[in-house]
């Protein structure tokens, strides 16, 4: 991998694991501000990018939100279930089209007209995941099942409805900590959309 930047220079990759994505080991040179060249190295997790959503309602100033078990948080001492916004990894379909997919297998919402508001890297230190981020507003005959995500995957979701107001709450006392849900819930508080 050549960088196409005249300040970077990548000497060397390995690859530390490829069980479940791919992990890597970077070395490079990275000239800084005052000219000096420095090399440095820098373990790289490759999981490729993603997409999110969040299903409101304008007239019941609801969201919808799913709960799951994820095992990284709760190796880091978060005992309970995660409060998300809906999201899946991209998979070769583009952003739009694997997120209206993924709508309907976590939450049981067919949505047929979504809106994207921003991009952006989540943990840009240590892993090259970009998300994509949507609304999509719901209304209750948009429901085709009861969601839950993909068994064979691994998912055992709960679909929550609660209003905005309450999943807001659920910020302040703790309740809801994933990053993308918070940033979606602000957005939709910020801009006046509910």
């Amino acid at each position: 991998m050549q960088s196409k930047r005249a300040d970077i220079r990548i000497i060397n990759s390995e690859t530390l694991s490829d069980n479940w994505y791919n992990l890597k080991k970077y070395t490079f040179d990275l000239q800084r501000s005052d000219g000096d060249w420095q090399r440095q190295e820098r373990e790289v997790y490759d999981r490729g990018n993603g997409a999110t959503i969040l299903l409101y309602n304008r007239d019941s100033k609801t969201v919808i939100l799913t709960r799951q078990f994820r095992f990284p948080v709760f190796i880091n001492g978060h005992e309970e279930d995660l409060i998300e916004a809906a999201a899946g990894l991209l998979d070769n379909l583009d952003p739009e089209s694997r997120i209206k997919a993924e709508a309907e297998e976590e939450t049981g919402y067919k949505v047929t007209r979504v809106e994207k508001i921003f991009e952006a890297y989540m943990s840009p230190g240590s892993v090259t995941e970009k998300l994509y981020f949507y609304l999509a507003e719901y209304h209750p005959q948009d429901r085709t099942s009861a969601g839950g995500g993909v068994k064979a995957e691994g998912e055992d979701i709960d679909v929550l409805e609660m209003t905005l107001d309450d999943a807001l709450r659920g910020i302040e006392n703790g309740q809801i900590v994933d990053g993308k849900t918070i940033m979606l819930l602000y957005h939709v508080a910020l801009k006046g959309i509910l």
